[in-house]
C-alpha cells in the first residue's frame, strides 16, 4: 500500500497537480507515514523523472514550473510535521537566492528556487529587486555554501558583479560558490565577473549547484 502511494506521489509531481500532491501529502501523515521518506521516496521520485524528461527534450518549461507548485504544495504540508518529529532531510548544500537590484522578474528564479529545494538543498530565497549588501548578510548569516542569482535585464546584470565584489570585500568569497543565471547571461560573462558558473535553466542548475558543492 506504501509502495502505491510513493509511486502516486511521484506521480502527482510529474503531472503538475499541486492539489493531488497536497491531498496525498496529508493523507500520508493520517497514515502514519513518515514524512521524510515521502519526499525522499515519492515526490523526489517524480522531480527527478521531470528533470530526465526536460533534458531529453520530452518534457518542457510549462511542466517544470508546474511540478515545481506541486513539489512546493507536498513540502509546504510535510515540512512541519518533520520539523515536530525532529528529522531532517539530508541537506546537500545551502543555497541563498534572489533576483538582483533593480530587477524584478520572478518566475525564472523561483522555478531554480524550487527545484534546488526539491533537490534536497535549504534554500533562502529573498525574492526580487535584492540589495547587493542583502546578498552577503544572509549568506553570512545562515553560513551559505551557494549564492545564485538572477538577471533578467542587461542593465542589471552589473549587480551580479557587485555582488560577488562585495563578498570578496566581507572576506567570504572564498567560502561559497556563485552561481548566475537569466537570459542575457552567458559563460562569458560568468567568467567575466569571477563567477563559478552559470545555467540555462533550473533542471540544469541543481545539476550545476551539486557540481559545486562536490557531489
Amino acid at each position: 500500500m506504501t509502495e502505491a502511494m510513493f509511486q502516486a506521489m511521484a506521480q502527482s509531481i510529474i503531472d503538475g497537480d499541486p492539489e493531488e500532491a497536497e491531498r496525498l501529502a496529508r493523507q500520508a501523515l493520517k497514515e502514519g507515514i513518515n514524512p521524510l521518506e515521502a519526499i525522499n521516496q515519492g515526490y523526489v521520485l517524480g522531480v527527478n523523472h521531470v528533470g530526465e524528461q526536460f533534458g531529453c527534450g520530452e518534457m518542457y518549461l510549462p511542466d517544470l514550473v508546474l511540478a515545481g507548485e506541486a513539489m512546493k504544495a507536498a513540502v509546504g504540508i510535510l515540512e512541519p510535521e518533520m520539523a515536530r518529529l525532529g528529522v531532517e532531510r539530508q541537506v546537500l548544500g545551502t543555497v541563498v537566492i534572489g533576483t538582483v537590484e533593480g530587477d524584478i522578474h520572478d518566475i525564472g528564479k523561483t522555478l531554480v528556487a524550487t527545484m534546488l529545494s526539491g533537490s534536497g538543498f535549504r534554500v533562502y530565497d529573498l525574492g526580487v529587486n535584492v540589495p547587493v549588501k542583502r546578498f552577503v548578510e544572509k549568506t553570512q548569516e545562515v553560513k551559505a555554501n551557494v549564492v545564485a542569482m538572477s538577471a533578467l535585464l542587461t542593465t542589471t546584470m552589473v549587480k551580479q558583479k557587485a555582488v560577488i565584489d562585495e563578498l570578496q570585500k566581507a572576506g567570504i568569497r572564498s567560502q561559497v560558490k556563485v552561481m548566475v543565471g537569466g537570459a542575457p547571461v552567458t559563460r562569458d560573462w560568468a567568467a567575466e565577473i569571477g563567477a563559478d558558473g552559470t545555467s540555462e535553466d533550473a533542471i540544469s542548475a541543481v545539476n550545476l549547484a551539486k557540481k559545486l558543492v562536490g557531489l
